[in-house]
């Protein structure tokens, strides 16, 4: 084989083929299986060959096959010439800071939250620049194929590896950007879920005064015994909301298995939208870069999250951006617009001082500050930023997704106030300040890249507003009769997480919340059909028995006889004349 910078992909029989591997951001594969030490090698080489400079930080979180790629990583990377620092175990936001603070290319080794079986590849360009399948990762792909069929690295220059520690100057890099107030203490529960939280919380939190860090899943261990450690699926917080009331803590953190993502739940336990956190943050960063001198400060949002979010940005003195889901285009326009803040209603949130890049401690750190700085609980300091009712992201599988979506386009356009774009999917806005509140509505529904699906989020200003026009949404996108008028239902305090998110993960999950549009409820394969009462006797439709959740916690609801019982709490729900009773503080929790 030559010695090209970039090998030519081989074409014919016999040739391999990564495309399944190769995510629109990331690389994600089955351990041993798709993701082997021979791909980890190749695509260590391939990164090597399309960088400027060969510095090199590679990084790994605790799964069990994770060190074996690593070492993979490094061995590809330096037979082409690198020199790597090998940072060992850390976070993806870890990893993201050593890349900006030594201005060197990064690949983090994690399956973010994905099962113990996975593993991936997140790859970064010097001082932390995303890269994805528009920046270069389509043409490391073509490489590592390429090195692949030949059978062979040659090598090139004179490659090494060393060690370097990375954890000290990332703690204090966080508590720098958000240093905590003094004169208050307040007791933090924080789950690891076996992640790589446990190895950087104590680091950047328990250390401060201000904090009483109480410690849940901290040791590192990829094969996740206590719970997956996603935390955007309810099941998965039921440990951590005990702990949070058993303990009398102030605040609940979750963090996912590679500790970018982070879900905040109240001194109750019950989650916080991350809209009301993309907005608590925003608020904030807004507030310091004015005091910086800067006059109208941009933050961007995908255009799922609250509408609160634009609002609060604006009567802070800053700019709000709409983006795309994704956080490919989030951080492309964070960059474009110099945004000081950005956020996902995947519980992702970017910062421009920390490289752009997300980070979930951080966001941490500026929840704890921002209660800190109140005598309050958290519930109080989050209501303000969860003033809506919203439906959380609905998936409804069509046969075809284009010709649904236009219907709704169809029925927006008989609507005199309606306003419509396309930037990503459909978003029709029924908002003004001439229309009364029950008209003031608006909503978004997206294609699936992957599936028959059509994803709906709805907001309004009143709850049976919300509940209106999802259903007759949902009615029309299957090309149903729409409904006369809204379930007798009573809609959930707090909704379960569905599965769908940003792309940047394989099995994607947005984040649980309360009644806002981050509040997602599982994918509804919508059905036209009655489903048959069971044991519950429920008789409902559906696309509504997929989105019941327990009003008291967000929990799935099972059939039990004449009833429906929470699987998170165990509450029990009455059953009367076919119509489920979900009433929030009705019922008491059994005793064991």
């Amino acid at each position: 084989m030559t010695d090209p910078r970039t090998p030519q992909p081989a074409s014919g029989a016999g040739a391999h083929d990564l495309s399944g591997l190769f995510l629109a951001n990331d690389v994600r594969g089955r351990a041993g299986e798709e993701l082997t030490v021979e791909v980890a090698r190749a695509v260590g080489a391939a990164f090597t060959d399309q960088l400027d400079a060969p510095a090199l930080i590679v990084a790994h979180d605790m799964r069990l096959s994770s060190p074996e790629l690593s070492r993979a990583v490094i061995e590809g990377a330096v037979r082409r010439g690198a020199i790597v620092a090998d940072a060992g175990l850390s976070s993806t936001d870890q990893l993201y800071c050593a890349s900006g603070l030594h201005h060197a290319a990064g690949v983090m080794i994690t399956a973010s939250h994905n099962p113990g079986e996975d593993n991936g590849f997140k790859l970064c360009l010097p001082g932390a620049r995303p890269l994805g399948r528009d920046s270069g990762l389509e043409g490391i792909r073509a490489a590592a194929e390429a090195y692949l069929d030949a059978g062979e690295i040659p090598a090139r220059g004179e490659g090494r590896s060393e060690g370097i520690d990375t954890l000290e100057d990332y703690a204090s890099a966080l508590r720098d950007l958000v240093p905590l107030p003094e004169g208050r203490t307040v007791r933090v529960v924080v789950d690891a879920g076996n992640g790589m939280a446990g190895h950087t919380a104590p680091a950047v939190l328990g250390r401060s005064a201000q904090l009483e860090l109480i410690d849940l899943h901290f040791t590192l261990d990829g094969s996740f015994p206590h719970h997956p450690a996603d935390p955007l699926r309810p099941e998965n917080l039921r440990d951590l909301q005990e702990a949070v009331v058993r303990e009398g803590a102030d605040l609940g953190l979750a963090f996912d298995g590679d500790a970018d993502r982070c879900v905040v739940l109240d001194e109750r336990g019950i989650p916080v939208p991350p809209s009301a956190i993309t907005a608590l943050i925003a608020q904030r960063e807004v507030a310091r870069a004015r005091a910086a001198g800067e006059e109208r400060p941009a933050v961007v949002a995908n255009l799922v999250s609250s509408r609160h979010v634009a609002e609060t940005v604006r009567e802070a003195g800053g700019e709000p951006v709409r983006s795309p889901v994704g956080h490919a285009r989030i951080k492309q326009l964070m960059a474009e617009h110099d945004a000081v803040f950005g956020g996902e209603h995947s519980a992702h949130y970017y910062f421009r001082d920390f490289y752009f890049a997300d980070s979930g401690m951080l966001a941490a750190l500026h929840v704890l500050s921002a209660l800190l700085e109140t005598e309050g609980p958290a519930s109080a300091l989050v209501s303000a930023h969860d003033p809506y009712a919203g439906s959380g992201e609905i998936n409804s599988r069509v046969e075809d997704a284009a010709a649904a979506r236009e219907r709704v386009r169809a029925h927006a356009a008989t609507l005199p106030a309606a306003r419509t774009d396309d930037l990503d999917g459909l978003t029709v806005e029924h908002w003004a300040e001439e229309l009364t509140e029950e008209d003031r509505w608006w909503f978004s529904l997206r294609s699936s890249h992957t599936e028959p699906l059509l994803r709906l989020n709805v907001e309004a200003e009143r709850e049976t507003t919300m509940l209106r026009i999802r259903d007759e949404i949902l009615a029309i996108a299957q090309d149903e009769d729409v409904p006369a008028q809204a379930p007798t239902t009573t809609a959930p305090t707090t909704a379960a997480p569905d599965t769908t998110a940003s792309d940047t993960t394989a099995s994607d999950t947005t984040a649980p919340g309360s009644t806002g549009p981050d509040a997602a409820a599982p994918a509804a394969e919508a059905d036209a059909e009655l489903l048959p009462a069971g044991a519950s006797g429920a008789d409902v439709p559906g696309w509504l028995r997929s989105i019941l959740r327990c009003p008291d916690c967000g929990g799935d609801l099972r059939d039990v006889e004449r009833a429906m019982q929470c699987a998170l709490c165990a509450r029990v729900h009455p059953v009367e004349g076919g119509i489920p009773v979900l009433i929030a503080g009705r019922h008491e929790p059994p005793t064991s």
